[in-house]
């Protein structure tokens, strides 16, 4: 079991209970809500959507082991949810996850060809997600704030990226140095 987690950093811990404890609460809020001034009537009430919405939050836990696949399971169990549930609100725990995995994609994806898929996926991920939310009015006007941010955490994983890249590579001469 201790394989599963190998390279699982503490912080990687805090994101995916925090993404996972605010899902529930956000699942227990619509199997509990009774709210008429949604744009779109909720579809779904059942318990069931509580436990099947761990599964799209709690994979960004392996973010750091592979982003790609994170990515792809997230979009997927995503989906399944919007399927299996139908119009529930989901944007106020599915963009901030969102958001965290473009930040991700930035600092692990390594080759672009990873950021291009992973970043497709997470497109992916918030139209599906948007398609059928109950508190956002089209899927045009949530794309219209989600990809922009998007693109900002995307950046600034990029400029964390690079700088961490910098120092590891100003160490190294330091290193080769000594060793002499």
């Amino acid at each position: 079991m201790n394989g599963i987690f190998k390279g699982v950093r503490p912080l990687d811990y805090v994101l995916a209970v925090l993404m996972t404890v605010a899902g529930a609460l956000l699942m227990y809020g619509n199997i509990e809500a009774v709210s008429d001034d949604l744009p779109h009537a909720q579809s779904s009430t059942t318990w069931a959507m509580l436990p099947a919405f761990v599964l799209v939050t709690l994979p960004i836990l392996w973010r750091r082991r592979n982003i790609v696949a994170v990515v792809v399971v997230t979009a997927l169990a995503t989906i399944g949810h919007v399927l299996a549930f139908g119009w529930i609100t989901r944007c106020g725990v599915v963009l901030p996850l969102a958001f965290a995995l473009a930040y991700a994609v930035a600092r692990f994806a390594g080759a672009w060809t990873n950021h291009v898929i992973a970043l497709a996926g997470i497109v992916v991920l918030q139209v599906a997600m948007l398609a059928r939310d109950a508190s956002i009015d089209t899927i045009l006007s949530g794309l219209a704030l989600a990809l922009p941010i998007t693109g900002v955490f995307y950046g600034l994983g990029l400029l964390v990226q690079n700088r961490v890249e910098k120092q590891s590579a100003g160490m190294a001469p330091v290193t080769e140095r000594a060793a002499v």
